[in-house]
């Protein structure tokens, strides 16, 4: 049995179009990190922070997954040979779109609120505000993304421990390698020491030495290869 781990960054939904995090002039969708990435900033401008991620939702819906989002979903469906998990530290829903399933979404997702007075979270498809009633509780006012900020813990990140544990294959697409505790990941891996590590990206990420292979190019374009290469393996 070969169980593979998945680990999906930014570089992977920059291939659909959308607005990677922090890009190189630091800003995201134009906008301070430091006031639409932080409690602090939300609490500073609540309207600013609902516009953002309400616009941002938008744009995601209006794109499409890529080729690689697919070949990642028809590897779950067609590997036979252990379990395929994918860890996302992107809050896109392309994965889901392109036919995988049980993504674990660990910096939240788009799709998703928060309501801060009984802590029910649920999806939401719709723009929301200040004046959202919680479907739960049925309060106004306590509604924020279900985005995991700077400062916040990650989610399911006991789950996540265990996927890396009975990792055979560890493969990270499109990450950057400096948002910890997913730049992380690599060392815990090869501190458990079963598991190949394969990394694929656009340019080498910042422990991109510690893979014991790296493969360079779009993730549209090199993802694909990688699951056939995969798939043939297997036969």
């Amino acid at each position: 049995m070969t169980n593979i781990v998945f680990l999906t960054g930014a570089g992977i939904s920059a291939d659909s179009g959308l607005s990677t995090f922090r890009d190189s002039d630091g800003l995201w969708n134009n906008h301070r990190v430091d006031d639409v990435a932080t409690y602090e900033g939300f609490v500073r401008n609540r309207k600013m922070v609902y516009d953002f991620y309400n616009d941002l939702r938008r744009q995601e819906t209006s794109l499409k997954p890529n080729p690689a989002h697919y070949a990642l979903a028809k590897l779950q469906r067609e590997y036979k040979n252990g379990k395929v998990t994918i860890i996302t530290q992107n809050v896109d829903d392309y994965h889901t779109v392109a036919g995988a399933t049980d993504v674990i979404h660990m910096h939240g997702h788009l799709h998703q609120v928060r309501c801060e007075n009984c802590m029910h979270v649920y999806r939401c498809d719709t723009d929301y505000d200040e004046t959202t009633v919680c479907q739960k509780c049925g309060k106004a006012g306590h509604i924020r993304p279900n985005i995991v900020w700077f400062g916040e813990m990650p989610l399911y990140m006991a789950r996540i421990e265990e996927e890396l544990e009975q990792a055979d294959i560890f493969v990270a697409i499109g990450t950057s390698g400096v948002v910890y505790p997913a730049a992380g990941f690599i060392s815990r891996v090869r501190a458990i020491g079963r598991a190949q590590t394969v990394e694929i990206n656009l340019e080498p990420s910042e422990v991109n030495r510690l893979f014991d292979r790296s493969i360079k190019g779009r993730a549209k374009d090199t993802v694909p290869a990688y699951v056939d290469e995969l798939l043939s393996a297997q036969k």
